[in-house]
C-alpha cells in the first residue's frame, strides 16, 4: 500500500502488543507496541513504513504518534504494571529534540501514567550513527525517567563502548536472523561479551526473535533475563493474562537445566581424570628431568586428551617448549613457545590464584585457538606452588564426548 493511502486511512491502524516473559518469575514482564493496517485480509504489518527512510519525516512521526496514543489509552485503561515498550526512530527524535515524544507522555503523566513503566527503544546502529555529536541529548533524554532499550543488538558486532557510554537499562539481542537454528561462535561470543557488560552496568539483557527451542535454550544459556518471541507468544490486539506462559517456560527450563547438569557432570567427569593421570605421571618424573622431559613423558601418558602441552611459571612465563602433534600425530618438541608470556590471557592469573589455594587442576571454557582455528579447552595443573602444566585439548575429543562442547 502507498504511504499517502496509510496516511488517509490513519483510523485504521491499530497497536498490536507482543509480550515480553520474565525469566525469573515467568511472567509478563511488558509489552512491545507494533503497527498493524486492519484489511479485508486481516491485519497487515506496519513495521516497513516506520523503516522506510524515503517516507517524508512527517509521515512517520504523525503516525508513531497516532499508534503511541491509543496504546497508551489501552494502558491506562487496563491499568497495566507491566512496561510499555515504545519504538522510535533515533533520527525522528532528534529532529524535534524529542519534543514530540516528551509531550506525549507528560499528557498521559497527568492521567496517572508512570514514566518508569515506558521504555524508549532506539536501533543500535541508529543511536551510533548520531551518539558522539548528541551526546547530551540523549543523556538529557534519560532524565525524564522513563526506560531506555537499545535494539538489534549485536547483529554487526556490537559497539561496547557505546553501550558502556549510554547505560541504557535494556539491551535487546535478536536471535531470529541465526538461520537453521545454528549459531556461529561468533555471535555466542559477542553475546557473552554483552551479558558480562550488561551486568557490569546494571542492564537487563532481552532476547527478541525466539522462534524454536533451541533459540530459547540459547538466549537463557546467554543469560537473558527477558525473553520475547513467536515460540512463547504472538502479538495481539489484546493485553494478556501474565502468567499465560509460565507452565511452558517452566518445564522448557527444566529441559534446559538437566541438560547443563549433564554437560557439567562430563566436565567434572574429565577433570578427574586428567587429575588421577596426571598424579600416576608426576610420580614418575624425576626432579633432574628437564621440563621438555617431564612435558614429553606426560604427552605420552595423555596422548588421548591433548594436541599441545607446556609448563608456565607463576607470572606466566612459558618455562618449557611446546610439546604438540604433528601432521602425524606424533608428539614433536617445538622450542619456539619457551619465555613467551601468557599472563595476558582472561583469567590466566585467576586460575593460578586458584590452584594455589585450591591445590587441584581446572578445566577451561570453551575458546578458539588461534594457531588452529578450533574450538578446544585447556586443563591447567598446578605442578609446585610456582610451576603450572598446560594441556589443550583438540576439538575432535571434545566432540566425541557427551557434554563437552
Amino acid at each position: 500500500m502507498d504511504p499517502l493511502d496509510i496516511m488517509m486511512n490513519k483510523e485504521r491502524v491499530i497497536p498490536y502488543y507482543q509480550p515480553i516473559f520474565s525469566a525469573d518469575k515467568q511472567l509478563v514482564v511488558g509489552y512491545e507496541v507494533l503497527a498493524r493496517l486492519q484489511t479485508n485480509e486481516g491485519d497487515k504489518s506496519l513495521g516497513w513504513f516506520f523503516q522506510d527512510k524515503n517516507i517524508p519525516d512527517e509521515y512517520r512521526l504523525e503516525l508513531d504518534d497516532h499508534i503511541q496514543r491509543l496504546a497508551l489509552d489501552q494502558f491506562i485503561t487496563t491499568d497495566q504494571k507491566s512496561y510499555l515498550f515504545l519504538n522510535y526512530d533515533t533520527s525522528l527524535l532528534l529532529k524535534d529534540n524529542g519534543e514530540t515524544f516528551i509531550k506525549c507522555l507528560e499528557g498521559y503523566q497527568q492521567k496517572g501514567l508512570k514514566l518508569e513503566q515506558i521504555v524508549l527503544e532506539l536501533k543500535e546502529d541508529d543511536v551510533a550513527e548520531y551518539f558522539y555529536d548528541n551526546k547530551h541529548f540523549f543523556y538529557y533524554i534519560q532524565s525524564f525517567g522513563f526506560r531506555l532499550a537499545l535494539d538489534d543488538v549485536g547483529h554487526n558486532g556490537s559497539n561496547l563502548d557505546l553501550i558502556a557510554m549510554l547505560k541504557p537499562n535494556i539491551i535487546k539481542v535478536d536471535v531470529a536472523f541465526m538461520e537453521d537454528e545454528e549459531f556461529p561462535h561468533l555471535y555466542s561470543e559477542v553475546h557473552q561479551s554483552l551479558s558480562m557488560l550488561s551486568r557490569k552496568i546494571g542492564a537487563t539483557l532481552l532476547f527478541e526473535g525466539i522462534s524454536n527451542f533451541n533459540q530459547l535454550n540459547y538466549s537463557w544459556r546467554n543469560g537473558g533475563r527477558y525473553y520475547q518471541g513467536y515460540y512463547l507468544r504472538s502479538p495481539n490486539a489484546t493485553f494478556i493474562e501474565p502468567d499465560c506462559c509460565r507452565e511452558k517456560m517452566q518445564k522448557e527450563f527444566q529441559h534446559f537445566i538437566v541438560y547443563e547438569r549433564k554437560k557439567m557432570q562430563s566436565q567434572f567427569t574429565l577433570t578427574n581424570e586428567l587429575t588421577m593421570q596426571l598424579k600416576q605421571t608426576m610420580k614418575t618424573i624425576s626432579p633432574d628431568d628437564t621440563y621438555d622431559e617431564m612435558i614429553t613423558k606426560v604427552a605420552n601418558d595423555c596422548d588421548r586428551y591433548a594436541f599441545r602441552i607446556y609448563v608456565c611459571d607463576a607470572e606466566g612465563f612459558q618455562q618449557s617448549s611446546n610439546a604438540e602433534k604433528n601432521n602425524e600425530n606424533k608428539w614433536v618438541l617445538i622450542e619456539e613457545g619457551r619465555f613467551k608470556n601468557w599472563s595476558w590471557r582472561p583469567y590466566f592469573l585467576e586460575n593460578i590464584v586458584r590452584m594455589n589455594i585450591e591445590k587441584r587442576g581446572f578445566l577451561s571454557d570453551l575458546y578458539t585457538d588461534i594457531e588452529r582455528d578450533e574450538r578446544i579447552r585447556t586443563y591447567s595443573y598446578p605442578i609446585t606452588d610456582n610451576l603450572f602444566l598446560f594441556l589443550d585439548i583438540p576439538y575432535t575429543y571434545l566432540f566425541e564426548q557427551e557434554g563437552l562442547l
